[in-house]
């Protein structure tokens, strides 16, 4: 594949996670447009279609990067646009900062955190954001009284990961006679509203 498929690959995929994702292209590449061909083919042509981590993984890497270079100006703004679009919370994307903080140092991190107050207001985010889709669920498990909470009493091993802004499968491994389940967790407004178990036959 060329450099010029790569580019045109990654301006389709760039279009499909942000609204008028081409034009915003054009405006901040219109200087250097042979930096935005490069840029775009590699990170949206090759590297946002590697099969080895999915698009909400990728994007928290992204941005864990860039805050870690504390870059706050248009790759902040940009990624947290595609972090959005490839389903991650903004609580997660918070915790992404916290996490980097302990890593990059703590003036880059207060400084992403000072820019998402401007891009959150800019993008009508509640400040600050509800609690992430696999914190309500994990809430959620806590409770004696959840419907869930006979099928997890007999499985001494969770693993609970959030697949997308409102989805959580909780993995439950057990011992024969009790081999395990899977719990598909939907979040609504900051509640589990449907809960729906998988158990092997």
């Amino acid at each position: 594949m060329t450099m010029d498929d790569l580019h045109d690959r990654g301006r389709e995929t760039f279009a499909g996670l942000v609204d008028g994702g081409a034009e915003r292209l054009d405006a901040l590449f219109a200087t250097v447009p042979a930096l935005g061909e490069l840029a775009v083919g590699t990170v949206y042509g090759h590297l946002h279609e590697r099969p080895a981590l999915d698009a909400r993984t990728r994007e928290a890497a992204t941005l864990a990067a860039i805050v870690a270079a504390g870059m706050v100006g248009p790759p902040l703004s940009v990624h947290l646009r595609t972090g959005l679009a490839s389903g991650l919370s903004p609580a997660e994307i918070c915790e992404v900062v916290v996490q980097t903080a302990a890593f990059a140092g703590f003036p880059r991190a207060v400084s992403a955190a000072d820019q998402l107050n401007r891009l959150f207001e800019g993008h009508g985010l509640p400040i600050p954001p509800p609690p992430s889709p696999r914190e309500v669920v994990l809430t959620y498990l806590a409770e004696p009284e959840a419907e869930v909470a006979e099928v997890l009493g007999e499985l001494p091993r969770t693993e609970v990961q959030a697949t997308g802004p409102d989805r959580v499968l909780v993995s439950c491994f057990g011992d024969a006679p009790v081999p395990g389940a899977v719990l598909h967790c939907v979040v609504t407004g900051g509640e589990v509203t449907s809960v729906t178990v998988f158990r092997p036959s």
